[in-house]
């Protein structure tokens, strides 16, 4: 089974078993899933989430309890312009430059621009967990995104500039039914380090290698017109 029809068979399964959660259908998305803040407890309960400071966490709605977490928790979290479209590609959420009665819709993608800066890659920092919204994941870590590609595109840059590295935990929170075999990943493939079900933390140990870097290879010139932070790097 390749991506694209893993993708619509983890879809499908989702909505007819009656798992997945506003928003419908959760085809061509990152899913939401019944569970979602229990997966994301789990998470929550790690050393890898304690010690954090800084989260850069996808926007997306089965990750929205541990984006609200992170705040309540004093963590300085990062998500992404949608498309990287502009010049100063993350929003920051500092929970020490918000009311505390703001965090939960801060949170949100529709309001997060009511509350967030936006900045530049290099405002960042060191990033110390990455948060990934996933289809379809593996045991051994592999990861199956929507397709379009930015998550892994938003991982390249913040390599570049050296803000993510071995010390970075990768981590996905899915239902059990999105835990699944997958095709071999593609170099520019991140690799997850943690999947978190309602039901079990997985530590992968996985032995995929991390991408470092933007691969210029992969980017064509629309891409690269379109996202003005990659041609700093290309």
């Amino acid at each position: 089974m390749d991506k694209d029809d893993l993708r619509e068979a983890v879809w499908d399964d989702l909505e007819a078993s009656g798992v997945a959660r506003f928003p419908f259908p959760p085809h061509g998305r990152i899913p939401n899933f019944a569970g979602a803040d229990a997966a994301g407890d789990r998470l929550a309960a790690t050393d890898a989430w304690r010690d954090a400071d800084v989260v850069k966490a996808n926007p997306d709605a089965p990750q929205l309890s541990v984006r609200r977490r992170a705040l309540r928790e004093g963590k300085t979290v990062y998500m992404a312009v949608p498309r990287l479209a502009t010049e100063e590609p993350f929003y920051e959420l500092d929970p020490e430059r918000l009311d505390a009665e703001d965090y939960d819709a801060a949170a949100t993608v529709s309001k997060v621009e009511r509350y967030a800066d936006t900045v530049g890659v290099d405002a960042l920092g060191h990033v110390d967990l990455v948060l990934s919204g996933s289809v379809a994941v593996s045991e051994a870590g592999a990861r199956v995104g929507k397709g379009e590609g930015y998550s892994d595109l938003e991982w390249a840059v913040l390599s570049a500039a050296g803000l993510v590295d071995d010390a970075t935990t990768v981590a996905t929170t899915v239902h059990e039914r999105q835990v699944r075999e997958t095709p071999q990943p593609a170099a520019h493939d991140v690799p997850m380090d943690l999947v978190c079900t309602p039901e079990r933390l997985v530590g992968t140990d996985t032995q995929y290698a991390r991408p470092v870097g933007v691969d210029a290879s992969l980017l064509d010139d629309d891409r690269v017109d379109e996202i003005p932070v990659l041609q700093e790097y290309v």
